[in-house]
């Protein structure tokens, strides 16, 4: 395809070669999106399978934003509602009464010590409540209010995750910074 517009008429049309450089140029984006939200890499390629489904069944796209930022949006709610049927969301929520108080703990300046990889692993270690509004907040750029909005919880419960999951992160890169410097 030539470009954006060509892909979206193939696409539109059904036609096979339109679906393949689609699903081409935004799976292995997609799949980490799909990863970030389940933390499983199985579940992740589920997802994303359902997601494509969803895409080449009923091919909505109108134009209104980016195609990218369209089908990252379409993942993420198909991650959600995985998490949802899983169950893995409404029980998922870490309450403050289940956790100790987590202190802020300051990291470095010097980040390169961590790559991106690595980051994401540890975002995937992070409850699914953690990891949800983390990846909502962070990477979609949704409110607290947008996100509890989404997520069927209470404003409140969103700026709670989101320290619970900073405060975790800060922990866990700490001990991945330390375990580094006793080598």
């Amino acid at each position: 395809m030539k470009n954006e517009i060509e892909l979206v008429e193939g696409c539109r049309a059904g036609r096979d070669e339109a679906r393949k450089e689609l699903y081409m140029l935004y799976s292995k984006r997609m799949l980490a999106v799909c990863y970030r939200y389940t933390g499983d890499m199985d579940a992740a390629h589920d997802v994303l399978h359902d997601g494509f489904i969803k895409i080449f069944t009923n091919f909505s796209f109108r134009g209104e934003s980016s195609l990218n930022t369209w089908i990252t949006r379409l993942m993420v709610t198909q991650a959600i509602d995985y998490l949802r049927r899983e169950k893995r969301l409404g029980q998922w929520m870490v309450h403050e009464e289940q956790l100790p108080d987590l202190p802020d703990i300051p990291t470095s300046d010097d980040e390169s010590e961590l790559s991106e990889e690595q980051l994401m692993a540890f975002v995937a270690e992070l409850p699914d409540g953690c990891r949800t509004v983390f990846n909502l907040y962070v990477f979609e750029e949704k409110t607290h209010r947008e996100i509890a909005k989404i997520l069927h919880i209470k404003e409140h419960s969103s700026t709670s995750q989101l320290h619970r999951a900073k405060c975790l992160l800060a922990r866990r890169i700490k001990e991945y910074r330390n375990y580094g410097e006793r080598k």
